[in-house]
């Protein structure tokens, strides 16, 4: 579990990090390896990894396999919903979402932080303005929970 206590705004608890796939942690479908290692660096520090995804190229299990992770795998028609249950189930007063899309929305909401990408897709606005700190790219998204002092650096009061 990793702790960040960031003045004038809260102490947070992390114990899951909750990737959305295809403009986030992949693009075009495809993952890089200095974002597997990443993911494999932030399992190694004790934080439950999930990756929730519509899979809109029908490719993230094949992708994703080895890497120590939950891959949950929804219908285009109840992304946000199903991603949302999923927070809730796992507790998101213990979790970070990291995502860029509309679906990816009400997960943030329900997240203890939440991290919007921007990254070559984009990012929907709906997504950014709902997010605690945006990125430009997932490894400055990561890296911010292996340099747990960034967050705070971003977020004091």
């Amino acid at each position: 579990m990793l702790k960040v206590n960031i003045p004038g705004w809260k102490e947070i608890e992390i114990k899951n990090v909750v990737f959305d796939y295809n403009g986030t942690i992949a693009e075009d479908g495809i993952i890089r390896s200095e974002v597997k290692e990443k993911i494999e660096k932030l399992h190694e520090i004790g934080l439950n990894i999930f990756v929730l995804t519509a899979d809109t190229y029908g490719c993230a299990k094949q992708r994703l396999e080895g890497l120590p992770i939950d891959l949950k795998i929804f219908d285009n028609d109840n992304a946000a919903i199903n991603k949302k249950k999923i927070v809730d189930e796992i507790g998101g007063n213990l979790t970070v979402a990291i995502g860029n899309g509309m679906n990816d929305v009400e997960m943030f909401k329900a997240s203890a932080l939440s991290i919007a990408v921007i990254g070559k897709e984009g990012c929907c606005l709906k997504a950014l303005f709902e997010a605690d700190i945006a990125v430009n790219d997932i490894l400055d998204a990561i890296e911010l929970l292996l340099k747990p002092e960034r967050i705070v650096a971003t977020l004091r009061r």
